[in-house]
């Protein structure tokens, strides 16, 4: 019995290249985390666990890798990286609110002499009428309160994400009899 348990630690330090794991602050392992689990940390987050959550579970089944102080300044270097990719995304995103916010469209729409629409207008439309501006949205990007249901001018807002927001004024029109 001895002989199976001494077995089982030399094939559990030979996986884990013959080195022991790095001890934490508070006496745990250090590790890596290469997938995000929930209750535990982010993708690239330094995490303390115990010895056999280590063993056995974390590191065979690929989500999480000993914490060596190379494997720290990577995920270092990559997170710097991300924040500067993040930076530009939200000035792209923040440049896009300012263009639609001097943006205005018409929605041209079937209405009655007291200009009630025969059907509405509704997110799909808006974003039809964009793309035709050469501004790419989708859909659950146009916040309404509701549909558009009577001729007039409306502001719409857009939602572009990251707390990042504009408004877009709207011409809902009557159809041009021809």
């Amino acid at each position: 019995m001895t002989t199976l348990i001494r077995k089982r630690k030399i094939a559990q330090a030979q996986r884990r290249g013959g080195r022991r794991l790095p001890q934490g602050q508070t006496g745990g392992v250090e590790l890596l985390l290469i997938q995000t689990i929930d209750n535990l940390g982010k993708q690239g987050d330094i995490v303390e666990v115990k010895l056999g959550y280590a063993n056995n579970f974390l590191i065979p089944q690929g989500l999480a890798t000993i914490a060596t102080e190379h494997h720290k300044r990577m995920v270092e270097k990559h997170r710097a990286k991300l924040a500067e990719i993040q930076k530009k995304r939200l000035i792209g995103l923040q440049t896009l609110a300012d263009e639609i916010r001097t943006k205005r469209v018409s929605i041209e729409a079937n209405a009655n002499e007291e200009g009630h629409l025969y059907g509405s207008v509704g997110p799909e439309d808006i974003v039809k009428a964009l793309r035709n501006e050469g501004i790419v949205l989708t859909a659950d990007q146009v916040r309404m309160s509701g549909p558009i249901r009577e001729l007039a001018l409306y502001t719409v807002r857009i939602y572009l994400g990251h707390g990042i927001e504009s408004e877009l004024k709207v011409w809902v029109v009557p159809t041009a009899n021809g």
